[in-house]
């Protein structure tokens, strides 16, 4: 019965996207930094806020990322909507089965696909860059590409992400950052301050994306 509740879900949710964003325009700034690493066969981890994850499942559906979700029950559902848009799921995370999901995550990156990481998932603080996406990138060897989305009208949940979803008619804009890799042999002292820096350049590219801004608590929603 819970999977069927979960497949309803997961082609609600197809559905549900696709004809949201067939009546979108979106605007792409510095695609250039992960293009160019699968032109060359390299693969790329993309980083960004939790509750961004809306219009990124559409505008890079197909492409075969792994995302790394949570294995709460709310993680099922988001896993299906995303195997339904193209995605494969490594499960697990920071607070429960983060081990396994690593190492799902690596077991990918070995098979040649690029990975998708939430440094603030899966249940929060908000917008507070946790050191799993570097230990990601670290174990995979492989860069982090920083990204934010915004919208020009949204609505969004009362959740402790603030869950975007673009209104119909919109204009999304995501803009993606340089590339950043971690050292191998980096420590837990290096690894802070990496954070820091990873969570400072997400908030210059939220401010550039125009993406809702949060401190804590959702301070500003975009289009009312």
């Amino acid at each position: 019965m819970k999977d069927a509740k979960f497949t309803a879900v997961g082609a609600l949710g197809q559905g549900l996207v696709s004809t949201l964003f067939t009546t979108t325009r979106c605007t792409r700034v510095g695609a250039e930094y992960f293009q160019g690493p699968r032109r060359e066969g390299r693969q790329v981890i993309f980083v960004f806020w939790h509750g961004l994850m809306l219009p990124l499942i559409h505008y890079h559906r197909g492409e075969g990322i792994v995302v790394l979700v949570s294995e709460h029950a709310d993680g099922e559902y988001i896993t299906r909507v995303l195997h339904r848009n193209g995605f494969e799921t490594a499960r697990g995370s920071s607070t429960r089965g983060g081990s396994r999901g690593l190492r799902q995550l690596l077991r990918a990156a070995r098979e040649g696909h690029d990975l998708a990481v939430t440094p603030d998932g899966p249940k929060g603080p908000p917008r507070v860059f946790k050191k799993g996406a570097l230990v990601a990138a670290q174990i995979t060897g492989l860069p982090m590409i920083p990204l934010s989305v915004g919208a020009s009208a949204a609505w969004h949940f009362d959740s402790w992400d603030r869950f975007m979803v673009p209104r119909p008619l919109s204009r999304i804009k995501i803009v993606y950052g340089e590339p950043v890799s971690v050292p191998r042999d980096a420590g837990d002292e290096e690894l802070d301050a990496l954070a820091v820096v990873m969570a400072d350049r997400l908030r210059a590219l939220d401010e550039a994306a125009g993406a809702p801004e949060i401190d804590g608590v959702w301070t500003r929603d975009a289009g009312g």
